[in-house]
């Protein structure tokens, strides 16, 4: 019989296409490439996806269920707008488990994970520099969640990602209160704080400056911008 592993095939993906579609929009949601109180239709999510409306239905519905999106009277969905009171009560959230996730992540991260870690980091600052809010969100996510990936906890990184989900359209508001120069935001940033502990192994001075880029970016958002009524 011929070695089946000879053929040149490529494995089949077998994730199916409902997670995909869900993955993806999960994705977006936390970093920020939705904005609060923006509207969502089936049929326009399905088109930009290139998916039958089916799958992203099953999506809108699984976000529901983590009130990461409303949903309206005419069955469309809704990017939930957030009260002063709720961000500040998923900031403290944030804090606690992001920062456990760092210090863990800080004793295991090494080799090529490590270098991919400074990369995103480097690209967050120049994300920054360049003043594109959509780029820096981007690598603001990816840059933390190449960290928390590797603190040995699954649990821990589902409960980061679901209050992601619910905070990361509204740190679009970043901007407000730099003037339009949004690389002033690097005067609040610790990343590079947070890299260098983590090259060290040094889990609570990585915690610490994780803690302090959360609070900070928080203060900043709780100072300068304008919140709607509180709501759930």
């Amino acid at each position: 019989m011929a070695d089946k592993t000879q053929f040149g095939l490529t494995a089949v993906d077998t994730v199916p296409l409902h997670e995909k579609v869900y993955l993806e929009l999960v994705r977006a949601l936390m970093s920020g490439q939705f904005a609060p109180g923006q509207k969502l239709t089936s049929r326009k999510v399905a088109k930009e996806l290139g998916t039958s409306d089916m799958p992203v239905r099953s999506a809108f519905m699984r976000l529901q269920a983590l009130r990461a999106l409303s949903p309206m009277p005419n069955g469309s969905m809704e990017v939930p707008m957030i009260s002063a009171d709720r961000f500040s009560e998923l900031t403290a959230v944030r804090m606690i488990l992001e920062g456990s996730a760092t210090e863990l992540a800080a004793q295991r991260i090494n080799g090529n994970n490590l270098r991919t870690v400074r990369r995103h980091c480097t690209e967050l600052t120049e994300a920054a520099r360049k003043g594109d809010i959509d780029d820096y969100l981007r690598k603001n996510y990816n840059f933390k969640f190449s960290i928390y990936r590797h603190c040995g906890n699954e649990q821990m990184i589902f409960l980061i990602e679901t209050v992601w989900m619910q905070v990361g359209p509204f740190l679009r508001n970043l901007t407000t209160g730099f003037e339009n120069n949004l690389a002033a935001i690097l005067d609040i940033d610790y990343h590079e704080e947070a890299v260098a502990a983590i090259e060290e192994h040094d889990g609570a001075r990585a915690r610490a400056a994780i803690t302090r880029d959360i609070n900070d970016g928080a203060t900043h958002l709780l100072k300068h911008v304008k919140f709607p009524d509180a709501r759930s």
